[in-house]
C-alpha cells in the first residue's frame, strides 16, 4: 500500500464526522467535488471503500470505521504536538483557543476565563462565540482547545470530547434602579403582566424560565427577545423591561448596568460546563479555568 496522504485523511475524517460531503465542504471551505476526488484517492491507496450510501447520507464501511478510529488519534496527537511546540518557542506564549456558547452571559464567561490571565507563564487567549454545534465542529478539528457551555454536549455526535462540570448559579431578576422598586414587593407575583426581556427560545435558560412562569401561574409581558445576553442587559439598563441574569454576577450586573435585583429564584439554576477533547485535562490554561471555577467562583 502506498503512503497515506494526510490531507486526504483529513477530508475523510471530516466527512465521517459531519455525515455528508456537503457539510464537510462548508466546514473546510473546499468544493464537494474536490473532497469527493480526494476521498476516492484515499480509497485507492487503502484498496477498499470507506463509505457506503444510505439514502442521502453516508455510512462508514467496516474499513472506514477502523480508519476513522486511527484518524481520531492522529489528529488528536497532532493538536497536542502543535500546542507543545508553541509553548517551547522562545518568547511566544502558549495559545488557548476558547469557544463560548452564545447563550452564556459575557460576564460569566469573563469570570470563568479570568484566572488564565494570572498564570505565571503567559497564555494568549483567543475567544470565539457561536452555537454549540458549530463550536463542537471546530473542537473536533482542533481549532479550539475548550468550549464553555451552559448545556452538556449532545449525545450521538461523532465528536471525541468530554464534559467537565464547572459549577452552577441561581437566577435573579434585575431592572433599572427606579423601576426595580415597584416590582420588588410581592415578588414573584409582581412579575405578572410586567415588561420582560427574555433570551430567545433556543437558549437553555429560556426553557427553564417558561416552565417556571407556568408553574407559579405568572404571565409576564414579553417586550423583546435576545440571542445576545449583553444586549439584553443593555435594554434592561434603558428601563425597557425586567431581565434575568445569573446571581453569581449580581454585583457586576448592578454596577455595569445601573440595575438592582428584584428577587432571586433558588429553583432556577444555570449549570456551566467545560467541553474538552481530552478526558484528563492537560493544558495549563484549561486546568486553571476548571480548578478556579469549582473551588472559587461557583463554590
Amino acid at each position: 500500500m502506498r503512503h497515506l496522504n494526510y490531507n486526504h485523511l483529513l477530508y475523510f475524517w471530516t466527512v465521517a464526522r459531519e455525515g455528508s460531503i456537503t457539510k464537510a465542504s462548508e466546514l473546510l471551505h473546499i468544493t464537494p467535488q474536490t473532497i469527493s476526488g480526494q476521498i476516492k484517492l484515499l480509497e485507492e491507496t487503502i484498496g477498499e471503500p470507506l463509505f457506503k450510501r444510505q439514502g442521502r447520507g453516508l455510512l462508514l464501511t467496516e474499513t472506514g470505521q477502523v480508519v476513522h478510529i486511527y484518524a481520531d488519534e492522529i489528529f488528536s496527537i497532532g493538536s497536542e504536538l502543535t500546542q507543545r511546540l508553541r509553548s517551547k518557542e522562545p518568547g511566544k506564549p502558549l495559545e488557548l483557543n476558547i469557544g463560548i456558547v452564545n447563550s452564556i452571559a459575557k460576564l460569566i464567561a469573563y469570570r470563568i476565563i479570568e484566572p488564565v490571565l494570572n498564570l505565571d507563564d503567559p497564555v494568549r487567549i483567543i475567544c470565539l462565540e457561536g452555537d454549540l454545534e458549530k463550536l463542537l465542529s471546530d473542537l473536533a478539528i482542533h481549532k479550539l482547545d475548550l468550549i464553555l457551555s451552559d448545556r452538556l454536549m449532545p449525545t450521538g455526535l461523532s465528536v471525541k470530547a468530554y464534559n467537565h462540570i464547572l459549577g452552577e448559579s441561581t437566577v435573579s431578576f434585575f431592572a433599572q434602579k427606579r423601576m426595580a422598586v415597584s416590582y420588588r414587593k410581592k415578588f414573584p407575583e409582581s412579575l405578572n403582566e410586567a415588561p420582560m426581556l427574555m433570551p430567545v427560545s433556543t437558549h437553555t435558560l429560556r426553557r427553564s424560565l417558561d416552565d417556571w412562569f407556568e408553574k407559579i401561574g405568572v404571565t409576564p409581558k414579553i417586550v423583546a427577545e435576545f440571542d445576545d445576553s449583553a444586549l439584553l442587559k443593555a435594554f434592561g439598563e434603558a428601563a425597557v423591561g425586567i431581565f434575568p441574569a445569573p446571581t453569581a454576577i449580581k454585583n457586576e450586573v448592578e454596577h455595569m448596568y445601573h440595575s438592582s435585583v428584584i428577587g432571586e429564584v433558588k429553583e432556577l439554576k444555570e449549570t456551566y460546563y467545560a467541553i474538552s477533547p481530552e478526558r484528563k485535562i492537560k493544558h495549563p490554561g484549561v486546568m486553571s479555568i476548571t480548578e478556579n471555577a469549582r473551588t472559587e467562583f461557583f463554590k
